[in-house]
């Protein structure tokens, strides 16, 4: 898979592409990353990438002809996607999806806004990663990668690890978990995950599943029609 990125903060994704998953599924050859400095695309000394508002207003907006050249240069293959507040939640099965693509392309905006042309005559898709305003699309960038990464086939250790995720085969949150020391602090491991019977261990990931569900995402149980 190839995945590029379009942003003026190339120094942004040099630690974060290069760490973990993603830097281990590169080092594996399974993903290739391609970031793109969009001044690159500009053609003034100041290398300008943003402009007042039309319509007058607080802040400034990220100029189309950036976006727009450096598309053209990389000729992508696959979803074209920008970040943006606007856009629809990134979940899971998106994630899903574009794993299975052979071309992932991110913009990133920053400032006040990107133009909507961008959105209107390039992206493919809108996401957001959620209710809330970055100051830039690379934060958001860097889940939308990690996200699709980690499900890359020989991205992770065994695919058991992926399975057990929060959001894998339905919309329930992973169940707790633990590892040594068995007491810390008064606070014991739950004896059906000592107990060594693989029923009960099953029975209580399920229970528990169910009832942090209900607990820290009700909006998740309510989707379910539980």
């Amino acid at each position: 898979m190839r995945i590029n990125v379009l942003t003026i903060f190339p120094g942004f994704f040099e630690q974060a592409l290069a760490l973990g998953i993603p830097g281990r599924a590169a080092g594996a050859g399974l993903v290739g990353y391609r970031v793109v400095d969009l001044r690159d695309y500009t053609h003034d000394r100041h290398r300008t990438v943003d402009d007042e508002p039309y319509g007058g207003g607080a802040g400034m907006v990220m100029k189309p002809e950036p976006f727009f050249e450096a598309v053209d240069a990389l000729k992508p293959e696959g979803p074209i996607v920008l970040l943006d507040a606007r856009g629809r939640l990134f979940r899971h099965e998106d994630a899903v999806r574009l794993s299975l693509e052979p071309e992932l392309t991110l913009l990133c905006g920053h400032y006040k806004d990107v133009d909507w042309r961008v959105a209107e005559g390039l992206a493919t898709e809108i996401f957001s990663v959620g209710d809330f305003v970055l100051s830039g699309g690379e934060p958001a960038a860097i889940c939308v990668v990690d996200a699709v990464v980690r499900l890359l086939p020989g991205a992770l250790g065994d695919h058991e690890s992926a399975a057990s995720d929060s959001f894998y085969d339905e919309p329930i949150l992973a169940p707790p978990a633990y590892t040594r020391p068995a007491e810390y602090r008064g606070m014991e491991v739950p004896e059906a995950l000592r107990s060594g019977d693989h029923a009960a261990v099953a029975e209580w990931r399920q229970r528990e599943a169910e009832r942090l569900t209900r607990k820290l995402r009700p909006d998740l149980w309510q989707r379910q029609g539980r």
